[in-house]
């Protein structure tokens, strides 16, 4: 049993060939985040890093799904890792994919202005400044149409980005944040997956502008037993610089 975790202003769909390459061995789930894809978007909700993580408790819950393992990138990280260290012993192994789940002040500044109040609401819920331009600024490689389109249609309204807006604000980078204390406690208890020896993949495109190599290294001197690989030539969306090559090194690691 696999469990796919993807970030913003993702979707499930970034899973796409990676659930193709896996359905065939594992039982594969890939939730939208609350806000996210063809989910719900309701305007009045907490889209709160604690309530993404209780979401994901109902899910496996839900599912009765009693031991898995985790594919998580961007948001999914703190998400599913946040679950995790609560539940270790549900997690058979982890992938972990351009993504943190520690605390850092290190964010572009193209990111730092969209949580700029009034203006940042603006220019990610009104211009699609967000979602739009991580279409192109998060691939080496550029999107073809047809799949930019498909990454962008669930957010193609005002009320439908307010998730992908919320999730921008809800990034922790003080100890007045409310999401601050969440974080913290998360990375305080990632040693629980050393401690119990959870095997790791750590798969990293080097040209992401967002977590780039300093989040990699944390990863790396986080959890030194973990395999690594780090491609020079992806992006932020790996899925898509690096396809076909991800994918069966991902399936070979669940598989062993």
């Amino acid at each position: 049993m696999v469990l796919l975790l993807h970030g913003n202003p993702t979707w499930s769909y970034f899973y796409r060939h990676v659930i193709s390459h896996l359905s065939t061995s594992f039982r594969v789930v890939a939730p939208d985040h609350l806000g996210c894809g063809l989910s719900d978007k309701p305007v009045a909700y907490d889209y709160r890093l604690a309530n993404h993580i209780d979401n994901i408790s109902y899910l496996v819950d839900k599912l009765s799904l009693s031991r898995f393992s985790m594919v998580v990138h961007d948001w999914g990280g703190a998400i599913g890792l946040g679950y995790g260290v609560d539940h270790h012993a549900t997690i058979d192994k982890l992938v972990i994919l351009n993504t943190a789940a520690f605390r850092s002040t290190r964010i572009p500044f193209r990111i730092r202005i969209c949580r700029w109040p009034l203006i940042g609401e603006l220019i990610v819920r009104g211009c699609n400044g967000f979602a739009w331009p991580a279409t192109r600024m998060a691939v080496s490689t550029p999107l073809a149409k047809e799949v930019a389109a498909a990454y962008l249609a669930p957010y193609h309204s005002w009320r439908n980005r307010i998730g992908v807006y919320r999730f921008v604000r809800d990034i922790p980078l003080t100890e007045r944040h409310p999401s601050y204390q969440t974080l913290a406690a998360i990375e305080s208890k990632l040693p629980i997956f050393a401690d119990h020896h959870t095997p790791m993949l750590i798969i990293w495109g080097g040209r992401d502008f967002c977590f780039n190599d300093y989040f990699f290294q944390q990863w790396r001197t986080r959890f030194p037993a973990a395999q690594a690989h780090y491609l020079d030539h992806a992006g932020h969306y790996l899925l898509e610089d690096a396809h076909g090559f991800v994918e069966p090194m991902i399936k070979s690691f669940l598989q062993l």
